[in-house]
């Protein structure tokens, strides 16, 4: 039986459009507890599926810890154009002739960006800026200036291309944005590129495989509070 107070660690599969607030939300309302911790270990952004940490109660205080490990992705990037999210979140607003591109060219880009970067994460995202989400600013079509910071890939893997789709395995250190190193991915090759589909397969030594579904999790909660009701 689930004891939300004490403490329960859920490894949850985010469905793809929902936020991770969004996710967090629905616990909290299925287990019905108004003074109940809860929290998730990790952002995932909604066009993003995949392992979500969530805690409740006194196991909120390892979240930290959690979002401080390594993650793992799974994903693809399209070549030819870029978009202002860098990802399909906005329209397209540039395309690149993609035909001189070479199988080479791809492996080697992804080679060059292993090891320690300097990344700059998208004016799409949820870094706050003088208290305010950097998306909200740039929602309003405001300027929004994100200073670079160090991040490190531990591992990058390309393993289907067909153009203008490059499918990938990364694994990286917390605060890497997957939609930015696709857009330096485009620029490394002297085009654009795109994040169309991602992927969290794996955050510390949690793994996807071993998470629930979210409506399942929803329906075993349920069905263990109608189960103490009516004993």
């Amino acid at each position: 039986m689930f004891d939300f107070r004490n403490g329960e660690l859920f490894l949850v599969d985010k469905p793809l459009t929902w936020t991770s607030f969004h996710v967090v939300n629905k616990l909290k309302y299925t287990i019905k507890d108004k003074g109940l911790k809860i929290g998730h270990a990790g952002t995932l952004d909604p066009l993003a599926t995949g392992l979500l940490i969530v805690c409740t109660g006194k196991y909120t205080k390892q979240l930290e810890s959690y979002q401080n490990e390594e993650k793992e992705y799974t994903g693809t990037f399209t070549l030819g154009a870029t978009t202002p999210s860098y990802d399909l979140e906005t329209e397209i607003n540039q395309t690149y002739d993609i035909e001189g591109i070479t199988e080479a060219d791809i492996l080697n880009t992804a080679l060059g960006f292993v090891g320690e970067i300097d990344q700059v994460s998208p004016i799409y995202s949820a870094l706050k800026i003088d208290g305010e989400r950097a998306y909200e600013k740039a929602r309003r079509g405001e300027e929004v200036n994100i200073k670079s910071r160090k991040i490190t890939i531990y591992d990058f893997e390309i393993t289907r291309i067909a153009l203008p789709e490059v499918d990938f395995r990364v694994a990286c250190s917390k605060g890497t944005y997957i939609r930015s190193l696709a857009f330096d991915f485009g620029k490394k090759l002297n085009n654009g590129a795109y994040l169309s589909a991602l992927c969290r397969t794996r955050s510390g030594g949690f793994h996807l495989k071993d998470a629930w579904q979210l409506d399942k999790l929803v329906d075993e909660i349920r069905n263990q509070q109608k189960s103490e009701q009516s004993e």
